[in-house]
């Protein structure tokens, strides 16, 4: 069976890195792009010179419409989804929770969560054995923050992601008995452009030595992850959310 995946929020940072190594492994590759066009098209061209099979999609994952869009074009272009990478994140300024406003707070969360929510929905109406799908694989990306909190920074992010750790664990044993495997990877303090997003560029260099590996991580470290979780070596894992931060 072909495999195809789909990977949100992937023309930069983890998101890419994942897109490249799966492309590596033999995966048709669905990136996901809202605004930057450029990075997606260049990424799908490297993965084209690779020998891989790739395409590239405009669509807010946050928005119902879209996310039908999405799926319905990568079947028709790349053939039905047997993986799904929910990876899009948002971040903003830091600041107390005292301080968050209502707008910021439905943007985080409808990027973060409702997403990922939507995207799940579609992924499972696919590959579910009791529609006659063929059965795939989910993998969520959350990030540490879910367990530790974010305090004086980015309150509503880790909240967001301890939501994912949920849905993750929640929709593993729902859809278990179903072909479908779920789980997530949590990742630590890693060099991608998100913290330029919150006011603070050089935030892995500040933190990294708090760090029981006494570095940041490389998007390409969480890749590995991810597609671990998607391989063959994980066939009986499900439920399962991998911290990715150097013991942090």
């Amino acid at each position: 069976m072909k495999e195809v995946i789909l990977i949100t929020g992937s023309s930069r940072g983890i998101g890419a890195a994942t897109a490249l190594l799966a492309a590596r492994q033999g995966y048709a590759v669905c990136i996901n792009y809202v605004r930057d066009a450029q990075a997606a098209g260049a990424l799908r061209a490297r993965i084209v010179a690779e020998g891989g099979e790739a395409i590239a999609v405009q669509a807010d994952a946050g928005d119902a419409q879209d996310v039908a869009r999405l799926f319905a074009e990568t079947d028709a272009r790349l053939g039905t989804v047997t993986a799904l990478v929910n990876n899009v994140g948002v971040l903003e300024q830091k600041c107390r929770l005292v301080d968050i406003a209502v707008p910021r707070l439905e943007r985080v969360l409808r990027t973060n969560v409702i997403s990922y929510f939507l995207c799940c929905q579609q992924a499972v109406r696919r590959m579910s054995t009791a529609t006659g799908g063929q059965g795939g694989r989910i993998v969520n990306v959350s990030s540490a923050a879910a367990r530790l909190g974010s305090a004086g920074e980015y309150i509503d992010y880790a909240a967001s992601k301890g939501a994912v750790d949920t849905l993750t664990v929640g929709l593993a044993k729902e859809v278990a008995a179903e072909g479908i495997r779920v789980n997530g990877v949590r990742p630590g303090i890693i060099y991608t452009d998100i913290h330029a997003s919150g006011g603070e560029p050089g935030r892995v260099a500040r933190l990294e030595s708090g760090v029981p590996m006494q570095r940041g991580g490389q998007p390409e470290e969480v890749a590995e992850a991810i597609l671990y979780l998607l391989g063959p070596g994980a066939t009986y894992v499900t439920g399962s959310i991998l911290d990715v931060a150097g013991g942090r």
